[in-house]
């Protein structure tokens, strides 16, 4: 098949690099940064689109790899009736760019991609979602060249799935942020706490993490939990975060048997 990208980020470098190693020929990148639409244009040996309005509806598909936030502005530059029109985000609806296109569809990678680090393995999972039985077919077979993880997600589904990624990625990373500054405001090295965080996710690969939970909220330890909180005294909005957690952990865990807490 043949395709076309609006945009020039992490996605869009993603997206052309993958199809094009599957057999799909690029037809044209349209972007606001002219470097980097010749710098992608020239990698998967394609050309750059000057104006949106240059974009014809010929593609077998239209990629809009670009900002959520923008995804509805630049859909309203556009009016296919043959090309399929694809958006990649994970919390917007297939209906906003409805308008846009007869045949519209949605591929989403579950992954945080940066284009300066993209990955080479194809245990990437990708949902997908498509409102005609043109664009089904049609995404289904660009998905299987991205990835070897596809399944449907419909719009209500896929804006659950994406707040899960952003609480085990984006809130998670944040996290990871926090306890690399106490330990650079103690002068203490980060690499001393990596190893327990690198436990923590490959146990997870093997277990339930509603049955790995340890810490002094999962035990009930309020001493423990008072001195770190006397500790985060002067970081306010990091005491908040704490409070929160352990509350939550604690309140997961409530109908366990304070005995069993306590032996884990």
């Amino acid at each position: 098949m043949n395709y076309c990208i609006i945009g020039t980020g992490n996605m869009a470098f993603f997206l052309a690099k993958r199809l094009t190693a599957a057999g799909h020929q690029c037809d044209g990148i349209y972007g606001r940064n002219k470097d980097a639409a010749e710098e992608l244009a020239s990698s998967v040996n394609s050309t750059v689109y000057e104006r949106i309005n240059d974009i014809k509806d010929n593609p077998d598909l239209c990629f809009l790899a670009v900002a959520d936030n923008a995804i509805d502005t630049i859909a309203k530059n556009i009016s296919f009736s043959n090309t399929v029109l694809v958006h990649t985000a994970g919390a917007v609806d297939i209906s906003v760019i409805a308008g846009s296109a007869r045949d519209c569809a949605v591929l989403w990678p579950i992954y945080s991609i940066m284009k300066n680090n993209l990955p080479n393995h194809r245990d990437i999972p990708c949902a997908w979602e498509a409102n005609t039985n043109k664009a089904s077919k049609y995404i289904q077979s660009v998905g299987h060249g991205v990835t070897d993880i596809l399944f449907e997600a419909k719009s209500d589904l896929r804006n659950w799935l994406h707040l899960a990624a952003v609480i085990g990625n984006n809130f998670i990373n944040h996290l990871m942020a926090i306890c690399e500054e106490i330990c650079i405001d103690h002068s203490l090295p980060f690499s001393t706490v990596q190893p327990i965080i690198e436990q923590t996710f490959e146990l997870m690969k093997r277990s339930s993490p509603h049955n790995l939970q340890t810490g002094p909220a999962r035990r009930g330890d309020y001493i423990t939990l008072h001195k770190h909180n006397l500790l985060l005294q002067s970081h306010p909005l990091w005491q908040h975060i704490y409070k929160d957690i352990s509350v939550s952990i604690e309140s997961m865990y409530k109908d366990i048997p304070k005995e069993k807490i306590l032996n884990r």
